[in-house]
Order: C-alpha cells, then structure tokens, then sequence
C-alpha cells in the first residue's frame, strides 16, 4: 500500500528498479506496523474497547488491578468507579449496576435498596466486585436485596429444544448449581 504510493512518486524510469523496491520494501512494512499501533493506542482511549491500558484506567480510579479477571470484569468496575461520583439515588445505582449488566436492570427503594437482575439468568459472575462498587457510593445504613432471574419450567418447556437445554448452564436454572 504505501510502497505504491511512494513509487508513483518516482519517475517512470526508476519504478521497476530493484534498488528501489528492495530499500521501499522494508520502509512499506515498517509504515504498516505504525499502523497497527497506533490502531492498538486508538482502542486504548476507550473503556469498552482498552486492554493493556485498563492497568492505567485502575490505577487512576484507585483500583487494585486483577489480571486473573477478563476484561469485561475490569472494565466493569472501571466503570462503575467511574460512575460512582455524585448524589446517591435510584438512578445513580442504576448507572454502576448497569455498568455490569449491560443496562436490563430495574433499581427499586423501599428502605432497602432493591436491584433485579432481568437479563441475567444465574447469580452474575462479577457479584462480588459489583457489591464492593456499591458499598464504595451507598449510605452505611441501607442495605441491598439482590433479586435473580432463573429459568424455570415454564420458560423452557415447549421453547427449548433438548439440546439447547443440554447446553445451558445449571446455575441457569432455579435450585442449580454450579
């Protein structure tokens, strides 16, 4: 790609010159390989799509960094941490849980804080750093009741092939385990 452009730059006479194709040639893969980093450097601005930069996310967010995590697990609660700033209300626990969840969450207020997971089927694997997150915004005294989607009889028989259900998870289903 560069290398032809940079010979359509070169006179008709010296184009086909070995000379020149073999000093081009290197020069064409070296511009490639900047390409590819700063491609890489590109997705580092952003939460949803950082890797190697999520170190930078945490330790900014005072996060301890856990590579034993995926990275949808740090970037979650970079996220959360993120979002944590503010007013605690409904809606700003919404924010941090959505964080998680990908946004199906309802968040309720009755003397307790009330979360429903609805597009979750299971105890989501992340629980653990979603509490910390949601201990690190609330007041002290309120607590949190975590409600769950399972699937039950009704939501797979006559919708379900035996196969899909073969191939979906125990902690899927209500009173399954791991």
């Amino acid at each position: 790609m560069y290398k032809d452009r940079m010979i359509s730059y070169l006179p008709s006479y010296e184009r086909k010159s070995k000379v020149i194709n073999d000093v081009l040639t290197p020069i064409d893969l070296e511009f490639k390989n900047k390409d590819i980093d700063i491609d890489d450097l590109e997705k580092q601005l952003s939460i949803d799509t950082a890797t190697w930069g999520l170190v930078i996310y945490e330790e900014e967010s005072n996060i301890k960094t856990d590579i034993t995590k995926s990275y949808e697990e740090r970037r979650s609660v970079i996220k959360s941490k993120t979002r944590g700033n503010g007013k605690v209300d409904a809606k700003l626990i919404k924010m941090v849980v959505d964080a998680w969840t990908n946004g199906n969450v309802e968040v309720g207020f009755n003397g307790k804080l009330d979360i429903k997971f609805n597009s979750i089927y299971g105890i989501p694997s992340n629980l653990e750093d979603l509490r910390k997150a949601l201990d690190d915004i609330k007041p002290a005294h309120l607590s949190i009741i975590y409600k769950f989607a399972y699937l039950l009889i009704k939501d797979i028989h006559n919708v379900m092939t035996l196969n899909d259900i073969q191939n979906t998870k125990l902690n899927k289903f209500a009173g399954g385990e791991v």
